[in-house]
């Protein structure tokens, strides 16, 4: 058995420890805003924040998670900079497919909460990984933008 605490609950799992996380939140606690794109950690479609840093979930063994907080996109809405993200990805309508958007999404908020008023060149090093097969960089960028202005 495994203790996770999970967007501010406590939860038992009862799963190999070499499982990825990005499993045991989709497969066996139903949480499923976070996406499997390519499973080699490169994509960024599984990002989740292990004690509010970025980190993909696709190779991130469950077992050595031990008493750190994860925060998946369905609670970043919670957070200051959660809540700016959210807001300023709808407000321009980052969003084409989707598919990579709840990474997209963790990577700014995370960017915001340590880096307040980013430059451009901190938010290419932080969105850097996260790749939008639908190229909508532009609005994601600028979205970005509008969040640290909030």
């Amino acid at each position: 058995m495994i203790q996770l605490t999970v967007n501010g609950e406590s939860r038992s799992v009862e799963v190999p420890p070499d499982m990825p996380l990005l499993w045991v939140l989709r497969d066996v606690i139903g949480l499923t805003g976070t996406k499997f794109g390519c499973g080699i950690a490169q994509c960024g479609a599984c990002t989740v924040h292990v004690d509010g840093k970025p980190t993909r979930s696709c190779i991130l063994p469950v077992g050595s998670i031990g008493t750190r907080q994860v925060t998946t996109v369905e609670a970043i809405g919670r957070t200051p900079a959660g809540q700016k993200v959210q807001k300023a990805w709808l407000d321009l309508e980052v969003v084409q497919c989707g598919y990579c958007q709840s990474g997209q999404i963790m990577s700014a908020a995370a960017l915001l909460a340590a880096k307040p008023a980013p430059t451009d060149r901190d938010i290419d090093s932080a969105m850097s990984g996260n790749i939008c097969r639908c190229g909508t960089y532009p609005r994601i960028r600028a979205a970005i933008k509008e969040a640290a202005k909030a």
